[in-house]
């Protein structure tokens, strides 16, 4: 439909605030100034309406596994975040809630003198359900933008069955949306004193903000991912530079080091999809390099994942897989397994397999697993579980505690998909049925598994 802006949703009926000091972009999970859609027409509000703009960010100490790593990943984003919007004129309050005691209104207190609010449309993890809950708790109106995708996740009218049929209407309607968002400008600058729930985060002073907090602190912060727009934008460099031209030949080669490690940065919105395709596109057009098989991991399979959270109401239950997967895994629920680990087992990297436990440690250590033995990583609890309704579980529960890009739609569609999601059936095996089976002496003939291995024993 000609004129319809699919990207933006207006989720309660209430009128502008008369009065109002600013219009509010509350940052949920595009943690970013730049390519962002959202904070794009939160500025045009403000401009329309004669106000500044205030870009409000939280982090609360409750959200489910909060940890050292989650908590200091988000905090190294903020003096990026802060920087940018001063370069820009616009307002920036950080909350930091540490403590379970502590108030949890911040939200509702910095909205008092807003005129609307503008937030991210996400279709996973507490923004969904803030989504859902918040618009109605307010007197202003609350619009949900989606700046997680190239193509608007709403654009589509329902759930598409896989990569096949959702890739001919994305390639359809790419032209109208690979390009850049308006560009953020405000006619007013932001100059009021902000408010006393702010808090000031440096470089320097972000390991005693994480000690402070009623969080995990038994997950320690990732060695290898730093969180940040700056760092964000530096691997994308990096990746530009030295992997894309042998991404498609190597990309399933952990020990190649050929992916761009961008995972943990998309979750959290430091960087843009729509960013890293347009440069992916205008470096592989300058360098005559093909870079297909990367784009159609950043955007048709990524936005698969959205397509799926956006339209599945349980996004983490076999319940949602196809028909023929969930028929297959009950006819073969009460089949033998052996041997069968514990969540514990599984946790503490203690199988009988050296791929799989290396996984498991990478996993532990970092903060993320190389994508083509995440896979793997996944079958193995299959079949290592005493069912699969457990397997989703271990599965899931270890993704949202330890995963930097955990709690996200590509996590809950790439889980899923170890049970059949977006796949075909195949031939029959026990335990599996017909759902794809992936065995270690397969993984050894396509992969360098000891190469891989004594990778992460040395990170360990």
């Amino acid at each position: 439909m000609e004129g319809v802006d699919y990207r933006v949703q207006r989720l309660n009926q209430a009128s502008f605030r008369a009065g109002a000091q600013y219009v509010l972009y509350w940052a949920q999970m595009n943690r970013r100034v730049d390519f962002n859609h959202a904070l794009a027409y939160a500025a045009q509000l403000a401009n329309d309406r004669g106000l500044p703009l205030l870009f409000y960010e939280g982090l609360t100490c409750s959200y489910p596994f909060a940890s050292d790593r989650l908590h200091t990943f988000i905090l190294q984003g903020v003096p990026d975040t802060e920087q940018r919007l001063r370069e820009l004129g616009i307002g920036y309050v950080f909350h930091l809630r540490r403590e379970l005691s502590d108030p949890n209104d911040a939200l509702y207190r910095v909205a008092q003198d807003a005129a609307a609010i503008v937030s991210d449309d996400y279709p996973t993890f507490i923004a969904r359900s803030h989504n859902a809950r918040v618009p109605a708790k307010v007197d202003i109106p609350y619009h949900a933008v989606d700046s997680s995708c190239i193509v608007p996740m709403r654009r589509f009218e329902k759930r598409e069955y896989a990569a096949y049929t959702i890739r001919p209407k994305i390639r359809k309607l790419l032209p109208r949306y690979l390009t850049p968002p308006p560009a953020v400008n405000v006619r007013r600058k932001f100059q009021a004193k902000l408010p006393a729930l702010n808090t000031r985060v440096t470089r320097s002073n972000i390991p005693e903000l994480v000690a402070s907090c009623e969080i995990d602190h038994s997950v320690r912060p990732s060695p290898e991912f730093h969180g940040g727009s700056g760092e964000a934008k530096r691997r994308l460099n990096t990746f530009l530079q030295d992997s894309l031209h042998r991404y498609g030949s190597l990309h399933n080669e952990p020990s190649a080091k050929a992916t761009s490690g961008l995972s943990p940065y998309l979750h959290f919105g430091h960087i843009s999809s729509l960013e890293v395709a347009l440069a992916a596109e205008r470096h592989a057009r300058e360098h005559k390099l093909i870079a297909d098989d990367f784009l159609e991991e950043l955007i048709v399979r990524r936005e698969l994942a959205f397509n799926f959270a956006c339209f599945t109401e349980d996004q983490q239950s076999l319940r949602s897989l196809p028909d023929w997967a969930r028929k297959t895994l009950a006819k073969h629920a009460s089949d033998q397994r052996a041997p069968i680990y514990s969540r514990e087992q599984f946790e503490s990297c203690a199988t009988h397999d050296p791929l799989w436990n290396a996984a498991q440690k990478e996993l532990l250590c970092s903060g993320k697993i190389h994508g083509y033995y995440r896979m793997y990583w996944g079958k193995k609890i299959i079949e290592w579980t005493e069912t699969p309704e457990e397997a989703l579980a271990t599965m899931i529960y270890l993704n949202d505690r330890y995963a930097l890009d955990g709690r996200d739609p590509n996590t809950y569609t790439n889980i899923l998909w170890c049970f059949g999601l977006h796949d075909r059936p195949w031939m029959v095996r026990p335990i599996f049925g017909q759902v794809r089976y992936m065995s270690y002496d397969g993984m050894r003939r396509k992969t360098d598994v000891d190469a891989y291995v004594r990778g992460v024993e040395c990170v360990r």
